[in-house]
């Protein structure tokens, strides 16, 4: 049997940074890699809601059988060096490595250091469609919020890392690539697999949820990560709650506190800070008949984790009105994008005076 098909003696190192990333480890393994266990690595980050989501990852990884390797990677100055020194032997014996986020400077500098001929990336939300689109482009890796930008002194300093590892993720003798994805992708370069990601672990795990009555909106941080104006934005998440009877507001983990308070004072909504990734929490239940997003990862994969259910996913338009001047020139082709492709969502258009549901398809 093949590494890639899960050889109880494969060696299986996988880096996460996110707890999505870790979801998505764990979908990884349960179809592709059954009662093999492997060695998840935590990379952890400085923000406490991240930190926390992380640690009940952990525990439900655990439970799967897998071993658990906690990092502070990003304790101080000398924590790269400790970091990338204490992993150094355990990356040249593995097999095989799975990563989250390809874009990671940390895992970029990682990949030049394994050996492994079997390398899996899952995904790390809508980034995952960027990261195959430049591969096979040979583009630099970059994130598409930064595309078009200036690289800053530290991008010129990584840069022959960042090439590296490009290098490295494309398929070559003796070595292969896969994308393990809920996501779209698209121009996939020659030679790179791409195995679905159904989300089979999430419903056998959770779930089915109990539904309520009303709608459930969910945030994104297109305002933290400098796209959209905040201004722009509390008004669109009134209209959308007011049009649609939305009564809870699921934060997403990189949003400011101060942003929060002030939607939950100007738009009435109660604001839940979910301990684990949406596809989980929205599977446990209680959730809403219809979960409104904005263009992110959730319009793909809530779909597919609240298959038969009876929930509706809908997701509304970012209008090029709300985006910042700071905003990359590819944001508004890159959100759409985003829209257009989710399979399982119905579309809500910014239109002015209020929100209306297209006609939907089924889920």
């Amino acid at each position: 049997m093949s590494p890639r098909a899960g050889h109880p003696g494969t060696r299986t190192l996988a880096f996460v940074e996110s707890p999505v990333q870790l979801l998505n480890v764990l979908e990884w393994a349960h179809t592709h890699a059954p009662g093999a266990g492997l060695t998840l690595v935590v990379l952890s980050p400085v923000d406490p809601m991240t930190r926390g989501q992380l640690r009940r990852m952990t525990e439900l990884a655990r439970d799967e059988g897998h071993g658990v390797r906690w990092e502070e990677a990003r304790g101080g100055a000398g924590a790269p060096l400790r970091t990338i020194g204490g992993l150094a032997a355990e990356l040249r014996r593995a097999d095989r490595v799975v990563m989250g986020d390809p874009f990671s400077r940390y895992v970029q500098l990682l990949l030049t250091i394994t050996r492994a001929r079997d390398l899996v990336v899952v995904d790390d939300g809508t980034a995952t469609m960027e990261f195959v689109a430049q591969l096979a482009r040979g583009e630099r890796l970059v994130r598409w919020h930064r595309k078009g930008s200036r690289p800053g002194p530290r991008d010129l300093l990584l840069a022959p890392v960042s090439g590296a590892a490009r290098r490295r993720l494309t398929p070559a003798a003796g070595r292969a690539v896969t994308v393990f994805s809920a996501m779209p992708v698209a121009d996939v370069p020659e030679g790179v697999a791409v195995a679905a990601n159904t989300f089979a672990w999430t419903r056998a795990r959770f779930g089915p949820p109990r539904l309520t009555r009303g709608a459930d909106l969910v945030g994104t941080s297109l305002v933290e990560t400098g796209v959209v104006d905040a201004d722009r934005y509390a008004a669109a998440v009134r209209d959308l709650a007011a049009a649609h009877g939305a009564t809870r507001y699921f934060a997403h983990r990189r949003e400011r506190v101060e942003k929060l308070h002030r939607l939950a004072v100007e738009t009435g909504l109660q604001i839940v800070r979910p301990d684990l990734p949406l596809e989980l929490t929205a599977r446990r239940g209680p959730i809403g008949r219809t979960v409104l997003s904005f263009p992110s990862t959730v319009v793909h994969t809530l779909p597919l984790a609240l298959a038969g259910t009876g929930v509706r996913v809908a997701v509304c338009d970012i209008d090029p009105a709300w985006l910042t001047p700071s905003a990359s020139p590819r944001a508004t082709g890159f959100l759409s994008g985003v829209t257009h492709t989710a399979r399982g969502a119905h579309r809500l258009p910014p239109a002015p005076g209020g929100l209306a549901l297209r006609r939907p398809d089924p889920v």
